[in-house]
């Protein structure tokens, strides 16, 4: 199949009030343009409407009827995202016409990984059929339910992404690619056939949770409060003793398995250094059950714009850290192009998780299509 244009978008769990929307020009084994991105914000009635909607979810927990909520959340943000991928495509000067397949995650409101004898079960809101409606493009969409109706983790997808842009760089064994989202996920690629991925732990979530519950805004700006913080290093020894830590890999995690709670008692400064050294504590242990430990993180997500975040990686996961952006990629459009090369995959049939990535059985397709 020759290169497509594709548009990927996606909305972290962090639920920072934006949506990533990406161009690129894949075949979904390689990346021949990086195209553009975006960052589109949502109307601020969405926005609440979301952090509604994730509330009511966790309420619900997948028991009983799905609450009504989430048909008003799914149509509203399927819509500001369609009008998103219209205006992105046609400020690059191209139509939806030149348009092969839109990527489009949609917002996830719960996630349960398995547990032994009971598979795991994930929602996002994301109408792709109306989504297609609107644009006139095929539209790839649902891409986590497969995997995890065949007893896979369904999380991380960005395995196969991560492995196309380090194949691209010449990256391998001695690298490995982290993105801070809300929840942080890892991909270790040896060179040849093996690919690893897993979520190493929270990565802005609870951070992000705890300066708004101060009233203090939406995020750690810089790392300013962090930085100024010190870390209780006897409670941050416990907490890095909770057993997802070591739990062997595949592994995932919804955005409040680990949540602001972590700090509570805490002064401001104090608890904002706590969670992000936990963020980077998570990632060392990460590094230690992987087969051959990286020597440099390639980092992608919001959390590198996080300057204390980013200093305690390094020191603290004891490796080198570096931007998505010194190997040429845009580290803040790396998830919403990613889905963009996913749904390529889904339109050629070929596989989008993997044993060695969420637990599946064997490779996985995934996604529906519409149109």
């Amino acid at each position: 199949m020759k290169p497509i244009w594709a548009v990927g978008l996606m909305t972290g769990t962090v639920l920072d009030g934006n949506i990533d929307v990406a161009l690129i020009k894949t075949d979904g084994e390689h990346i021949e343009d990086f195209g553009t991105y975006r960052l589109m914000p949502y109307p601020a009635s969405i926005r609440s409407l979301l952090e509604e909607t994730l509330t009511v979810a966790r309420a619900w927990n997948f028991v009983g009827p799905e609450p009504a909520i989430f048909r008003t959340a799914e149509e509203a943000l399927t819509r500001a995202q369609s009008a998103a991928v219209k205006e992105l495509v046609e400020s690059y000067g191209m139509t939806m016409a030149d348009i092969g397949v839109v990527g489009f995650h949609g917002q996830t409101v719960l996630h349960r990984a398995p547990q032994v004898g009971r598979l795991g079960q994930t929602r996002q809101l994301g109408d792709g059929e109306l989504m297609h409606a609107l644009l006139g493009t095929k539209v790839a969409y649902d891409f986590r339910s497969a995997d995890m109706r065949a007893g896979g983790q369904g999380a991380p997808l960005a395995a196969a992404y991560h492995t196309a842009l380090m194949r691209s760089a010449g990256a391998s064994g001695e690298v490995a690619v982290l993105n801070l989202g809300g929840v942080a996920n890892i991909t270790w690629w040896d060179g040849a056939d093996n690919v690893i991925a897993f979520d190493t732990g929270p990565a802005n979530a609870p951070l992000n949770d705890f300066i708004k519950s101060k009233g203090l805004g939406d995020m750690d700006r810089d790392g300013a409060l962090g930085r100024t913080g010190t870390v209780d290093e006897a409670r941050l020894a416990k907490l890095l003793q909770h057993p997802y830590m070591t739990k062997p890999y595949p592994k995932s995690l919804d955005r409040f398995d680990f949540g602001a709670a972590m700090a509570d008692g805490l002064n401001v400064e104090d608890g904002a250094a706590l969670l992000t050294a936990f963020t980077a504590g998570a990632v060392g242990k990460a590094l230690d059950l992987l087969p051959h430990r990286p020597r440099k993180l390639v980092v992608s997500g919001g959390g590198r714009h996080n300057p204390t975040m980013m200093a305690m990686l390094a020191s603290r996961a004891g490796v080198e850290v570096v931007q998505a952006e010194s190997l040429g990629w845009s580290g803040d459009a790396v998830e919403a192009e990613c889905f963009a090369f996913l749904a390529v995959r889904v339109l050629r049939g070929l596989p989008i998780s993997f044993p060695s990535t969420t637990g599946a059985p064997q490779p996985m397709r995934g996604g529906k299509l519409a149109g």
